[in-house]
């Protein structure tokens, strides 16, 4: 299947974005020969800053497959931003609504007329302190099950360094390189014809963010934790600390007694003194 023409609308974004981006930073770039130069395709992506999808589409593009990248709703809404989104053909993500799963069949009709569609598969900025890949939303995996289109990991990192996790402000100088590690697509091979199960999907999932991390570790020159951070994990022992924290500090009391409780006493050793006079 041939290839998407690149169009007007990501012309006009290149036009926008890149220099800035080639004045911000530098650029190490490796494995677009793994990109494959026809037919749908997959790239599962690590998320470690709200600048990365800048560049990273900035690495794509330069690759002659676009890439078609899923985002919050919000941002197709009228006005500048909206209309980039919908002239590029990004695919829209409406959650927690009777939409929800629009995003997903909008992708796998992407793939399957034979495009590039990107996924963040952690779904948001990594919460890992360390910057390290976690625990990863199953989307990329089921849609890759269906079309059993090529996965293409790719780790990236220095865009981090420009705009750090959930800052304001960016590091602007020293000039910032970033680095991108295109890998081989991911053998998926043996889940396929399987019945999607959760199970299933999970495992699948974890073979591709495994890849990724390989990759960032690769980039790095270090070794990621055994364990992939995970948030709701993190949240669960959270809690219970607080839980803890908060009985250790609370000090233990003696109920006080009723008034008939101490009668009772009272009448109690009444009686037991009138048994010692005896």
């Amino acid at each position: 299947m041939p290839r998407r023409r690149i169009g007007f609308w990501y012309r006009f974004a290149a036009v926008l974005c890149k220099p800035p981006l080639v004045a911000l930073i530098k650029r190490d770039w490796r494995g677009m020969e793994n990109i494959p130069a026809d037919a749908g395709f997959i790239t599962a992506v690590n998320h470690n800053s709200h600048a990365d999808p800048f560049a990273y589409a900035h690495f794509q593009y330069n690759t002659g497959r676009v890439p078609r990248f899923l985002a919050k709703s919000a941002l197709f809404k009228d006005g500048f931003v909206g209309t980039m989104m919908r002239g590029t053909g990004q695919i829209p993500v409406y959650r927690e609504s009777t939409d929800a799963l629009s995003a997903y069949r909008a992708a796998v009709e992407a793939v399957e007329r034979g495009e590039c569609v990107v996924f963040y598969p952690e779904g948001t900025l990594t919460r890992d302190p360390d910057g390290w890949p976690m625990t990863a939303k199953t989307g990329a995996a089921r849609v890759a099950l269906q079309t059993k289109c090529p996965v293409i990991p790719i780790a990236q990192w220095g865009a981090n360094e420009l705009l750090p996790p959930y800052a304001k402000k960016p590091n602007l100088l020293p000039r910032k390189t970033h680095h991108v590690l295109a890998g081989p697509p991911v053998d998926l091979s043996r889940f396929y014809d399987e019945e999607m199960t959760p199970e299933l999907l999970k495992e699948a999932t974890e073979v591709i963010m495994a890849a990724i991390t390989r990759q960032l570790e690769e980039i790095r020159g270090e070794k990621a934790p055994e364990t992939p951070y995970d948030p709701r994990r993190e949240r669960i022992e959270q809690r219970r600390r607080t839980e803890a924290q908060t009985q250790a500090q609370t000090p233990t009391q003696t109920p006080a007694q009723t008034p008939a409780q101490t009668l009772g006493r009272a009448e109690v050793q009444s009686s037991h003194e009138g048994e010692k006079s005896k």
